[in-house]
């Protein structure tokens, strides 16, 4: 008896509804800003005809479609981030940051930004927001990434790595924290502003390259559906089906890097998408399945991201907030919703 297609039970939510509610969304967040452009002028821009006013048709495409655009990408591979290490480890609280990527990205800023006081004539501080912060993020986890490569090629089981991972973010984490002791007022203001998180600040060259490296690191992530099925039941039973479970911890490694890695270095370091939507797909999709659960936790979390960024402009003046206190506003009482709900944890990772 030939097999069912895995989508054939989800394909209104996966093919209708939640691509849907993103096109919705995204239309919606381009729509607000401090300039106010009438929704008609918006349809029309996004459709390829010429507005009104020239001036709208320069916002609503060099500023507010990058940024909108930048919060698609980073919902998509934050979520997927985030699932795969929740897979990886068998622990429903591991995010795709437990690696140390996005510590090892805050120590690379931190060098550059705070260290920038005493070692003026090498970094010019005039050149933050510009390639120096992504090029300081990106190899501050490209190291952390090297280094836990190269120690998972030696462990034996994901949870050692996992700690390992750990350890990588608190020893980055203690180098910040003496950077921030020794630094003047100035610098601390400008590391703590990247902190926040920022969606904006992106012109499309810079969004080409964060979208290859995004679109790279989901190809892999999709690629490795069937492994991540296997690894829900233990390392093990990967094994004995047949599953090379040290090559496909590393090609989640790379994903996640990736994904995650890419996103810090553009936007900082963004909370809680890559640990709660996860859980909130599996639950609205009552299924284990990667197959599925790839697809509609990407999708999940261009919504999630969208719905964050479109809070963070509520406030209807100049001033947008910080992208990281929204997802933390709302990621937050998901992940206790589903810790205190009845067997929460145990069901997402038993269907």
């Amino acid at each position: 008896m030939q097999k069912s297609f895995p989508y054939t039970k989800w394909t209104f939510q996966l093919g209708i509804l939640l691509p849907t509610l993103v096109i919705i969304l995204l239309i919606l967040d381009v729509s607000l800003g401090s300039v106010n452009i009438p929704l008609l002028q918006i349809v029309k821009a996004l459709l390829g005809a010429e507005t009104d006013k020239v001036s709208w048709q320069n916002i609503i495409w060099e500023f507010r479609m990058p940024k909108a655009f930048t919060a698609i990408l980073a919902g998509a591979t934050l979520a997927v981030s985030g699932l795969q290490m929740q897979t990886l480890f068998r622990n429903p609280l591991a995010g795709p940051y437990v690696l140390g990527i996005s510590s090892g990205a805050s120590l690379g800023v931190a060098l550059v930004v705070l260290a920038s006081y005493s070692l003026g004539s090498i970094f010019n501080t005039s050149l933050l927001g510009d390639w120096i912060v992504v090029l300081a993020a990106s190899t501050g986890s490209g190291v952390v990434l090297m280094a836990v490569l190269a120690l998972s090629l030696k462990v034996k089981d994901s949870m050692t790595l996992l700690i390992i991972g750990l350890m990588f973010g608190s020893l980055a984490g203690a180098i910040v924290s003496v950077l921030q002791f020794f630094s003047e007022a100035q610098q601390l203001q400008i590391y703590l502003i990247w902190t926040f998180g920022s969606l904006g600040g992106l012109d499309w060259n810079e969004l080409y390259l964060l979208a290859v490296l995004c679109g790279l690191g989901l190809l892999i992530a999709f690629y490795l559906s069937k492994p991540l099925n296997t690894l829900l039941m233990g390392e093990s039973y990967a094994q004995s089906m047949g599953i090379n479970v040290k090559k496909v911890r590393i090609l989640i490694v790379v994903s996640t890097s990736l994904m995650a890695g890419s996103v810090t270095a553009f936007c900082g370091p963004i909370a809680f998408i890559g640990l709660a939507v996860p859980h909130l797909t599996r639950i609205l999709f009552n299924t284990a399945n990667h197959k599925v659960l790839i697809p509609a936790v990407a999708l999940s979390g261009m919504i999630i991201m969208l719905t964050c960024d479109i809070v963070s402009q509520l406030p209807g003046s100049q001033y947008i907030l910080p992208i990281n206190a929204i997802t933390s506003l709302i990621g937050a009482p998901v992940v206790i919703w589903v810790i205190l709900s009845k067997g929460g944890i145990k069901t997402s990772f038993s269907r």
